[in-house]
């Protein structure tokens, strides 16, 4: 893609019509959860993050509820010691996307996502996905990681989820989180 043509595109997804944005919004709220979309909204975006127009490589679009992520208190069937929820959910809202794409295709691995919309409710990300098994993903040395790889998306490997482990130090510091949150004396979720 030229360099031209990809700043473009940056420039004119960062001020999108208002009536576009809305028609948008009212039709994707509308629809499934996850849908398969024929390109990428955002094709710089996409093309930066490991999308290449072949077979095997698809995007889809996710719908993910806004709000909080404590658990909701058991209504029964537990004593009372068992029932108080003390910790929230610690993953991002695009990590929870990309497990969402990878529990419905379980053929393909997460390459990774973005972000392209939010309304009052909801919102919304397109995740790439490539099939293990496709001759020209496995042709491919770029694309290639994904036949080895076991349910990325769910081991926190993507950038989300690296991000959600706090393992990018750099951003922010969290202690003890190598090698896992979990190894450490089970203190993580």
């Amino acid at each position: 893609m030229a360099h031209g043509l990809a700043y473009y595109l940056r420039q004119a997804w960062k001020k999108p019509e208002a009536e576009t944005l809305r028609q948008r919004m009212v039709e994707w709220r509308h629809s499934d959860t996850i849908v398969r979309v024929e390109h990428p909204l955002r094709l710089d975006r996409a093309h930066a993050l490991g999308f290449k127009a072949k077979k095997g490589v698809f995007v889809v679009r996710v719908r993910i509820l806004r709000g909080g992520h404590k658990r909701s208190r058991p209504t029964k069937g537990r004593r009372s010691k068992r029932l108080t929820i003390r910790r929230t959910l610690k993953l991002n809202y695009k990590s929870i996307a990309e497990q969402k794409a990878a529990r419905k295709y379980v053929n393909c691995e997460v390459i990774n996502s973005y972000w392209i919309g939010k309304d009052g409710e909801h919102y919304f990300f397109e995740v790439i996905l490539a099939d293990k098994h496709s001759p020209d993903v496995l042709a491919d040395k770029e694309l290639a990681f994904v036949s080895k790889g076991n349910g990325r998306a769910f081991r926190g490997l993507t950038s989300s989820g690296i991000k959600s482990r706090g393992l990018l130090n750099s951003v922010f510091k969290v202690p003890k989180v190598r090698p896992s949150l979990r190894a450490n004396a089970r203190t993580g979720n």
